[in-house]
């Protein structure tokens, strides 16, 4: 079963890396094969990350969006959890869950469950 989405007018996608734009009016769209996206209310710009939640999110959706640097970027990830997890120990059920779901490769849910952290 395809996913659908619908872009409101002037709002981009990104779809596997490529940014994909709406123009004047809105549209639906159908994603039949497996497609790493982000609409663009998900993207995190590099500016917009100034908490170390965000920062959290900002990593993750990296990981996510560029696969070819995941390696690199997961290095990354596991340095910026452990600093948010000193700093948000009333979160350790959700940041473990925001782990788990990052190990799994579930980055769109982990993504979700970080954005709820801010």
């Amino acid at each position: 079963m395809p996913l659908k989405f619908t872009l409101r007018p002037g709002e981009k996608v990104i779809v596997n890396g490529a940014v994909i734009g709406r123009g004047e009016e809105p549209g639906s769209f159908y994603l039949f094969n497996k497609a790493n996206f982000l609409r663009g209310r998900e993207v995190m710009k590099d500016g917009a990350a100034d908490t170390i939640e965000k920062q959290l999110y900002l990593i993750i959706q990296l990981i996510y969006l560029f696969p070819e640097n995941a390696q690199e970027n997961l290095v990354k990830f596991e340095a910026i959890l452990a600093e948010t997890m000193r700093h948000r120990s009333d979160d350790l059920v959700a940041l473990t869950e925001v782990a788990r779901l990052v190990h799994s490769g579930d980055y769109y849910r982990a993504l979700k469950a970080t954005a709820k952290l801010f």
